[in-house]
């Protein structure tokens, strides 16, 4: 696995360009540093007030996607937005190439093949990919299983269920006395469970029927102090949900939500025709659990009125901070548990 990216900015790019890449820019080229000794060298010497957890950590990924990743090995990289991993093979050593991004500038050469929607996989499978390490290697069960996901749908069906997950976390530390050491550790490790309980909630969010979709946000607009009408089933008229603060729409903001609950992203043309209608004063809510193409950011940006466009993150993100003030029926669509960490 190698990660394109924060929330895989440039996972379009890694595509395109036929590459994978990772940062620590500030190293410049590592293609003489050979072995692993010589980068943890190399990250300590950049970093000097780095504990030994830090430099080990880091030193183990920048080697593994110097060194140990080989021409014919398959990469993977996700994409947030599509929610699939996109499946390629290596096809040549390291190089660095700041044309390619000035802040990823260390790259490898990939073909890229298939796709695998996360969807498809099992929990188990879910789970070992959610690291939030840069560079971490799939475990043999989770290869195996995107093995499968790739053969077609006539492949066994995904198990659920599965035994010890490795995260791929490529550490040169095996005991941590140090005691600030020891809290990046646990930070890191805090950030990975934290991160894999974003990918779950997601995955529970997109189960959810378009109806119940719906429902939730107008759950969600209630617990941040709107009253809401949702549209009954069938022609919306350009709108799922009505938000205002009175409920009749006689007080300002006067909110129009239209809520896309489908896997793939939104267009321009989708924006232009929601904007269509709305009247100076008005306020919109565009909500897509399978994000946004470029074009309709750009439309919502010079749109008449001012319109907010929410994808799947965003959702999760309002959803977590108001998650106390949701209603019963709201908090059944998305049932939560809350999990407590050593501060």
């Amino acid at each position: 696995m190698v990660r394109a990216g924060k929330r895989g900015a440039l996972i379009d790019r890694f595509r395109t360009a036929g590459r994978v890449a990772i940062g620590w820019a500030e190293l410049g080229s590592l293609a003489a540093v050979a072995d692993r000794p010589a980068m943890v060298a190399l990250v300590r010497t950049r970093w000097p007030d780095w504990n030994v957890y830090e430099v080990g950590n880091n030193a183990g990924q920048l080697h593994r996607f110097r060194s140990d990743i080989q021409v014919g090995d398959r990469v993977i990289s996700y994409d947030p937005d599509g929610r699939v991993y996109h499946v390629g093979t290596v096809t040549g050593p390291y190089a660095h190439e700041p044309t390619f991004d000035p802040d990823y500038p260390n790259v490898r050469p990939v073909t890229w093949g298939g796709s695998v929607p996360r969807d498809v996989l099992g929990v188990s499978a879910k789970n070992s990919l959610g690291s939030v390490t840069t560079v971490f290697q799939v475990p043999a069960e989770t290869a195996a299983e995107i093995d499968t996901a790739l053969a077609g749908p006539d492949a066994p069906a995904a198990k659920q269920a599965g035994g010890a997950v490795q995260d791929g976390a490529d550490l040169d530390v095996v005991t941590i006395a140090d005691p600030t050491a020891e809290a990046a550790a646990e930070q890191d490790l805090f950030e990975d469970l934290e991160a894999k309980a974003l990918e779950f909630i997601k995955d529970r969010l997109v189960k959810l029927s378009p109806r119940d979709m719906e429902l939730f946000v107008a759950g969600l607009l209630r617990a941040m102090g709107y009253k809401t009408r949702v549209s009954p089933v069938g022609p919306d008229r350009g709108r799922d949900i009505f938000a205002s603060p009175d409920g009749l729409g006689l007080e300002d903001p006067r909110i129009f939500v239209e809520v896309k609950h489908r896997s793939g992203p939104i267009g321009a043309p989708s924006v232009r025709s929601f904007l269509g209608g709305r009247r100076p004063g008005d306020r919109g809510l565009y909500v897509s659990t399978g994000g946004f193409a470029r074009d309709a950011k750009y439309e919502a940006d010079r749109a008449p009125i001012p319109l907010s466009l929410l994808d799947l993150d965003d959702l999760v993100a309002l959803a977590l901070e108001h998650y106390d003030g949701l209603d019963v029926d709201s908090k059944r669509l998305l049932p939560l548990k809350r999990l407590y960490w050593p501060a």
